[in-house]
C-alpha cells in the first residue's frame, strides 16, 4: 500500500488534526512543530485549508470551521458544546415530545452540531453536520440577529434568498424586520418557511461575554402544533433549556465559539499572513 501513499493528502490531515480541545487555536509556528512541516509547508497546507472553508484566521491564530463536521468529527472534538447540550436537549424532548437540536452558523447556512429526534417530520434526513440554509430557519434567524451591523450586511451580500415553499422570506427588507424582532423578543418562530408542514421555534446560546454562539431549537410538524401552541407550551422550556445550556458552558470554561458568525467567508480568501 506504501506505493497508493498520497504525502500531500496525509500532511493536510495531519494539519487538521493539530487541532484538538488542549489546542483550538494554533499559530503557524505550532502547526509547523505538531506536523513536522516546515514553516512554508504549513503555511500552504492552512491556505488552502482556509480557501476551502475547513480553517479560519484573525490574523496570527487559526482554528478549525464548522465545514470540518463534513469530513467527520473532527471539528467535535475541539467543541464542547455538542457533549455540554445533549443531556439538556434529551431532557427538552422528553418533556414536550418534538424533535430539539442545536447549530451553529458558518457561512450562509446553519449546521447541525446536536440533535435528539423523535418522529420523522422532514422528507430529508436530518443529522450532525447537517446544513440548511439561514435566513429560512428558525436557529438561522436566531443566529443571524445575533450579528454585529457589519457581519450581517456582509451576509445579505453573500446570501442568496431563493423562494423554498409558498411561505418563504425572500424580501431583505422583511428579512431584516424579522431578524429585529428576533433581537426584541429574544427568540425566533420559522413557520413552513424550509418546508411545508414545519414549523420551529428557536432560542440563541450565548457565550459568557454574551454574543451569541449558537442556537437551540424545537421542530414540530404544523398538523400537531399552532403557532400560538408552539408560544405557549414549547418557548418557555426552550428558553429553560438554552439557560440550562449557557449555565453548564460556564461552569465547564465556555465552549470555544463554534463559528465566526459570518467571518468564516471572508477569511476563507484571506491570505495567510507569513509569521506566527
Amino acid at each position: 500500500m506504501a506505493e497508493e501513499h498520497v504525502q500531500s493528502l496525509a500532511r493536510g490531515l495531519a494539519v487538521i488534526r493539530a487541532f484538538d480541545a488542549a489546542s483550538p487555536e494554533l499559530t503557524l509556528s505550532d502547526v509547523a512543530r505538531k506536523t513536522g512541516l516546515t514553516r512554508a509547508a504549513a503555511r500552504r497546507f492552512l491556505l488552502t485549508l482556509a480557501d476551502l472553508g475547513y480553517v479560519r484566521t484573525d490574523g496570527r491564530l487559526f482554528s478549525l470551521s464548522p465545514r470540518v463536521l463534513e469530513l467527520g468529527y473532527a471539528y467535535l472534538s475541539s467543541l464542547s458544546l455538542p457533549e455540554v447540550a445533549l443531556p439538556h436537549l434529551e431532557r427538552l424532548v422528553a418533556e414536550v415530545h418534538e424533535s430539539a437540536s442545536v447549530s451553529v452558523l458558518d457561512d450562509t447556512d446553519i449546521v447541525y452540531v446536536a440533535r435528539v429526534p423523535t418522529a420523522r417530520i422532514m422528507r430529508v434526513t436530518i443529522a450532525i453536520g447537517t446544513r440548511f440554509p439561514a435566513y429560512c430557519t428558525s436557529m438561522g434567524r436566531v443566529l443571524l440577529a445575533g450579528l454585529p451591523p457589519e457581519e450581517l450586511d456582509a451576509y445579505f451580500t453573500r446570501a442568496g434568498l431563493e423562494r423554498l415553499t409558498s411561505h418563504t422570506t425572500t424580501s431583505p427588507v422583511a428579512l431584516r424586520a424579522a431578524l429585529d424582532l428576533v433581537r426584541t423578543q429574544g427568540w425566533a418562530m420559522v413557520d413552513q418557511e424550509l418546508e411545508e408542514g414545519l414549523r420551529s421555534i428557536a432560542a440563541p446560546i450565548r457565550d459568557h461575554g454574551g454574543r451569541v454562539v449558537a442556537a437551540v431549537n424545537i421542530s414540530s410538524h404544523a398538523s400537531r402544533t399552532t403557532v400560538e401552541s408552539a408560544r405557549r407550551d414549547l418557548l418557555p422550556p426552550l428558553l429553560a433549556t438554552a439557560a440550562r445550556i449557557e449555565a453548564d458552558l460556564r461552569a465547564t470554561g465556555g465552549a470555544r465559539s463554534p463559528a465566526a458568525h459570518g467571518r468564516a467567508h471572508q477569511e476563507h480568501s484571506t491570505a495567510l499572513p507569513g509569521s506566527p
